[in-house]
């Protein structure tokens, strides 16, 4: 990776809102996913590990951000399903089967699209709230 890309992206990351990072990992989540399957797919064994490697480092992070005092039943229903991506993509790398990433994939594909919903309707709630209503 070239300097300058490098440091865009640590710049990028340390001035992201917790939106934007929780965004970006689960970005990072399914390229990792996509490419374990690439990987195993080609028959190469060596990515696979890698990919699903930082695949579950992202699973992990976003499980250990969980405060589920806080976050209640959702919480403990995001963490449940963590645990679930971590056991199939453990069973993926073992096993040298793209099965089980395709359903993490499926996951962790749908999460991102709640998340982003959830983030512009919130954005919007704000935005509208920060104009004065006209009379």
């Amino acid at each position: 990776m070239s300097y300058g890309l490098g440091a865009y992206k640590k710049t990028s990351i340390h001035t992201a809102s917790k939106e934007q990072i929780l965004i970006m990992l689960y970005q990072a989540a399914i390229k990792n996913c996509k490419k374990a399957i690439e990987s195993i797919e080609e028959n190469n064994i060596a990515k696979k590990g890698e990919f699903i490697g930082k695949l579950q480092d992202i699973v992990i992070e976003l499980n250990n951000s969980l405060d589920l005092e806080v976050g209640g039943d959702v919480a403990k229903e995001l963490s449940s399903l963590y645990d679930y991506m971590l056991f199939a993509s453990t069973q993926a790398n073992i096993k040298i089967d793209k099965e089980p990433l395709e359903g993490v994939l499926k996951v962790l594909n749908t999460l991102y699209e709640g998340w982003t919903e959830a983030i512009k309707s919130l954005r919007k709630d704000a935005a509208q709230k920060a104009v004065p209503q006209q009379k």
